[in-house]
């Protein structure tokens, strides 16, 4: 926190005032010569997004971000804050962040004329120069650029042709700042069009009044392609005030998405030192992500948010700790088995077309699990074949045939020492692993037998059943036999 000097001491720092973009220019620059990164924490945007922003900025453009949803929209927009200088002197008790050598509040070039180098000046952190609001239909002009407010002249005893009788809206308040409006499409038209001058002529209308504050603000807007055609559009004129329009887009990688997920996920640290998740575990988990988006039972116009990995990670966790909790058991590892638990991560956050709302989202949620188990799996085991032909064995007719005198039961509740301890009786599982998968850690292998299991499932080469606390697998049809 700094304190509170006059004018004439802030003359005499050599401060240079700057407007907002000169600001961020700067800092800008500083950062790209001292080869320093510029926005953190985006993965994947370092040769698509970034350059994009990083010449907006030196344009001195406002900003439109253009994707679906959960695509860090927000997150950029909020990541420029670190582009200001860390203290911006203001006028003191404005109300709009009045520079002492711009004012353009009749409080500030008031308080000026009187006091001149005597003027207070105090000082506004970065922090307090973001604002953000969400454009919803209910959303106002007054809330956006101000209204005469009527207390005030009585109290003041001003007539309503006096500028001191309004009381302005985030945008004068956000005056030198940043202001971001987020799902823009989402703003009524005639809402829009209160913004025409303000981005282009600095020009504020209202109730009568037409002022002329030139406010210095970067504007971001976000948006989602899909508002333009099923709640509302940008008008063409608003759009054209807006100087560049950046398209975000998902990670390509599973590399990259991990990389996110671990990043967001709230997980402490307490529970991480309990709580072992395999790398191929961390992979599976992107993998649904990645399949849902490609998947014909949900809106690809919607989009699959990149919150669906991290609520899923964080609910993965969640199923070890109960286990932790139920057991007594100091530590444990996700498994396989724990992926039961992200389905409800999965069914909030994905829009689903009419063929998916008729199977249900239980089914879908299932279903890109199962889709994401055969691709992880494919890319380290030998193809399981459609039929078996008699006489010439394949990489799982030992385990396929292990399945036809025995059943598994794999319960959510055992220890990693009973849990495993099951896995590696079956002898045939565990010659399959060692053919295929030992250059994996010791977590991932076991993980393998678990998706081995699965994979046959999938391809109905043994039978699974699921009840509350245990999966059991067996012999197609026998299973069902003994069971009953």
């Amino acid at each position: 926190m700094k304190n509170d000097i006059t004018f004439k001491e802030l003359k005499e720092s050599g401060y240079t005032d700057k407007t907002i973009n000169e600001e961020i220019q700067a800092n800008l620059i500083a950062r790209i010569r001292a080869k320093e990164p510029v926005f953190e924490g985006l993965w994947g945007y370092e040769d698509t997004v970034i350059p994009q922003l990083k010449k907006a900025i030196l344009a001195g453009h406002h900003i439109n971000l253009l994707g679906l949803r959960g695509q860090a929209k927000t997150r950029i927009a909020r990541s420029m804050v670190d582009l200001l200088d860390e203290y911006m002197p203001v006028v003191k008790g404005s109300e709009i962040n009045d520079s002492p050598f711009r004012p353009i509040s009749k409080f500030a070039k008031d308080l000026l004329a009187e006091l001149g180098d005597e003027t207070p000046i105090s000082w506004v952190h970065r922090s307090d120069r973001f604002f953000e609001k969400l454009a919803t239909p209910d959303v106002n002009v007054a809330d956006l650029i101000g209204d005469i407010d009527p207390i005030k002249a009585a109290t003041l005893k001003l007539p309503y042709s006096d500028e001191r009788v309004l009381h302005y809206g985030m945008i004068p308040r956000s005056n030198r700042s940043i202001f971001v409006l987020n799902e823009l499409p989402d703003l009524q038209a005639r809402i829009q069009v209160s913004l025409f001058n303000i981005l282009q002529e600095g020009d504020v209308q209202i109730r009568g009044f037409q002022l002329r504050m030139p406010l210095d603000i970067q504007f971001v807007f976000t948006a989602n392609p899909e508002d333009y055609t099923n709640r509302g559009s940008i008008v063409t004129p608003l759009k054209d005030r807006i100087g560049s329009q950046i398209f975000t887009h998902y990670p390509h990688t599973i590399a990259l998405a991990r990389k996110i997920t671990e990043q967001e996920a709230l997980i402490s640290a307490e529970d991480k030192s309990k709580i072992k998740v395999p790398d191929l575990a961390k992979d599976l988990l992107e993998e649904v992500a990645f399949a849902a988006r490609v998947s014909e039972y949900v809106d690809a116009k919607s989009g699959v948010s990149a919150r669906l990995t991290i609520s899923a990670m964080e609910n993965l966790m969640a199923a070890a700790k109960l286990r932790l909790i139920e057991s007594g058991a100091e530590k444990t590892t996700v498994r396989l088995l724990d992926f039961m638990s992200i389905v409800p991560s999965i069914t909030g956050k994905i829009e689903l077309v009419y063929e998916g709302e008729q199977e249900g989202a239980d089914f879908v949620a299932k279903m890109l699990i199962d889709k994401a188990v055969m691709r992880q799996f494919e890319e380290i085991f030998p193809r399981i074949p459609k039929l078996e032909k008699e006489g010439i064995n394949t990489a799982y007719t030992e385990l396929i045939r292990w399945f036809n005198k025995n059943h598994l039961e794999l319960n959510y509740n055992d220890s990693d020492e009973e849990f495993y301890a099951k896995l590696n009786k079956i002898n045939p599982l565990v010659t399959v692993v060692e053919e295929n998968a030992s250059e994996f850690s010791l977590e991932d292998q076991n993980f393998c037998k678990e998706l081995v299991l699965w994979a046959l499932t999938i391809s109905n080469k043994i039978d699974k059943s699921e009840n509350q606390n245990a999966f059991t697998f067996d012999s197609p049809g026998i299973g069902q036999f003994l069971r009953n």
